[in-house]
């Protein structure tokens, strides 16, 4: 595991765990994606950021005590429960969060999404 990844996930390890589930899923579907661990986001990239990891800076009630958030963006609004937090940033660019807190959430739904951010961060 790469040190700089490490460092993110000193506050909060057993999220990690979460993280390299998501990483492994993510890897598998796309070769040539480029992360880059930041201070408060990972971010995935192809031409341009597509998705990104990052932890909750406070305990939320009503959220697990392990989680990390995967965000995404597309040119629509996805509505859907699994959706924490949608914001548009910019017009027709919506940026999606969602929670995970276990392995079994990072499914063939949650990559539909990122495939489709992915394809989205090509046209920009």
């Amino acid at each position: 595991m790469d040190a700089d990844v490490l460092r993110f996930f000193d506050k909060m390890p057993k999220a990690l765990p979460l993280y390299e589930a998501f990483v492994n899923k993510l890897c598998s579907e796309f070769d040539d994606v480029t992360i880059k661990v930041q201070k408060t986001q990972i971010s995935f990239s192809n031409t341009h950021d597509f998705a990104f990891v990052w932890l909750p800076i406070r305990k939320v009630k009503g959220r697990p005590d392990i989680y990390i958030v995967v965000s995404f963006g597309l040119d629509y609004q996805v509505k859907d429960s699994r959706i924490e937090e949608v914001t548009e940033p910019y017009p027709k660019r919506w940026t999606h969060h969602v929670i995970i807190q276990s392995d079994s959430e990072i499914d063939q739904q949650l990559m539909e999404w990122i495939k489709q951010a992915y394809s989205f961060s090509l046209t920009k």
